[in-house]
């Protein structure tokens, strides 16, 4: 709490200087924010990394140290509310915001609850304006932020974490399961981790909407892109526009050539992925999904599905679509053994052992009976999402005729897992 007020006190101020007309004076204050921000979530999130690794560097010249390592636990949002307040001054910097002179108002967008321990990272321009103007009780947008939050919830309890135990024996013996088991598993993680966080997005945007507030989309059914570059418009949308529009741009983006978009294209992707946790598996993670993007930039074919919906018009995708979409899928899910994983070393063997034992069973296998339930719901998620493609925000099993049954099977089913002991599982995203 602390730290939320240091950081929220610092960038109100600095805002005021950023807003100078002395160019010079407003850079300073500029760099100030930016030193400000990166430095307590270096102290608080990388130092002990970078500490270890300076460690082991200097023990393979033959140098022992023993640095002093922090004992504390990671400030809860810290890498959302560091964000909120960066983007804030940038703004301000770039004449897209002026200063806040009412701190309560700043305060309320830095810290706004429902977004502040797992985002959507929200910026100034779109959410202070709505903290600033009065706001009444709309009982439409409180019937939609009803069924978002619902929703939410059934994504998160009845999906996630179901499919959670099911991850983490996986993962925690792959040396003894084989190759068919191990890649359930990394199938599993892929829907446990997008019905975890995009069901926290859900919940957040429509308790937003409780308030009269409107937050930005994060999710877009990014299993269903055909390309990297159209999953990545897709999946966390407000820290992949926030990573573009506040350093991919300002490094010269692609407008200088090959080389420097490829260049900054590879700094965005590891940035990212290091944004995620000090650990050398979440750089991994990043400069996989760089790799990944590289093709289509060097094809000018990253921009390509930007505008439209996969199978738009149609009920069904193409073949061409829909090998597309599996491609993607298949890709994202390797790579998300990255994330889920330890560490690299435990990344790196998993999936080797999908390959050296692929179909022969060892000691270690899943049971039928405990997977046919968090599947079956996955399957129907599917099918709904499918149907929604076109409009995030429109849970259309909510607008039905039978809807007030569809909400209460809901429900019935997500209050049934959340109390069978199961499913007191945090969000995922709370430990970034």
């Amino acid at each position: 709490m602390g730290l939320l007020l240091l950081s929220t006190l610092l960038d109100y101020s600095y805002g005021f200087g950023v807003a100078s007309k002395n160019q010079k004076k407003a850079k300073i204050f500029l760099w100030f924010s930016i030193i400000n921000n990166l430095g307590i979530l270096g102290v608080f999130k990388y130092y002990n990394f970078f500490a270890t690794q300076i460690k082991i560097g200097l023990e393979t010249l033959g140098l022992y140290t023993n640095p002093i390592l922090l004992n504390i636990a990671l400030p809860v949002g810290i890498s959302f509310y560091t964000f909120h307040g960066m983007s804030y001054v940038f703004d301000i910097y770039r004449g897209k915001q002026t200063p806040v002179r009412n701190f309560i108002e700043y305060a309320v967008f830095v810290s706004f609850f429902p977004l502040l321990v797992a985002g959507p990272i929200e910026r100034a321009s779109h959410l202070l304006p709505q903290v600033q103007k009065s706001r009444i009780f709309n009982y439409n947008k409180s019937v939609v932020g009803s069924n978002l939050i619902l929703w939410g919830l059934f994504k998160k309890v009845v999906i996630a974490d179901s499919l959670a135990p099911i991850v983490d024996v996986v993962f925690n013996n792959y040396q003894d399961s084989s190759g068919i088991t191990l890649i359930v598993g990394a199938i599993a993680f892929s829907f446990q981790i997008y019905c975890d966080f995009s069901g926290y997005s859900d919940i957040a945007l429509g308790t937003a909407k409780l308030f009269g507030f409107e937050l930005l989309t994060n999710f877009k059914f990014p299993y269903f892109s055909r390309d990297i570059a159209e999953f990545w418009r897709r999946w966390h949308i407000s820290l992949s526009s926030w990573f573009k529009d506040y350093l991919y741009i300002p490094m010269g983006g692609s407008r200088n050539g090959k080389k420097r978009a490829i260049r900054n294209t590879f700094i965005i992707f590891i940035v990212s992925g290091f944004w995620h946790g000090a650990s050398w598996n979440f750089l991994a993670w990043g400069f996989i999904h760089a790799c990944g993007f590289l093709p289509l930039l060097l094809l000018n074919r990253n921009r390509k599905n930007i505008t439209d919906t996969v199978a738009q018009g149609n009920a069904l995708p193409s073949l061409k679509e829909l090998g597309q979409m599996l491609t993607t899928f298949t890709f994202v899910t390797l790579a998300w053994v990255f994330f889920r994983a330890t560490d690299l070393t435990e990344a790196v063997n998993y999936l080797l052992s999908i390959l050296s034992n692929p179909f022969l069973e060892k000691k270690m296998g899943i049971i039928f009976y405990q997977i046919i339930i968090p599947i079956t719901f996955s399957l129907l998620l599917i099918i709904l999402d499918w149907n929604n493609r076109n409009n995030e925000r429109d849970v259309a099993i909510f607008k039905s005729k039978s809807s007030k049954t569809i909400t209460t099977i809901i429900l019935v089913i997500t209050l049934l897992h959340f109390f069978k002991g199961e499913s007191n599982l945090g969000f995922i995203y709370f430990q970034f």
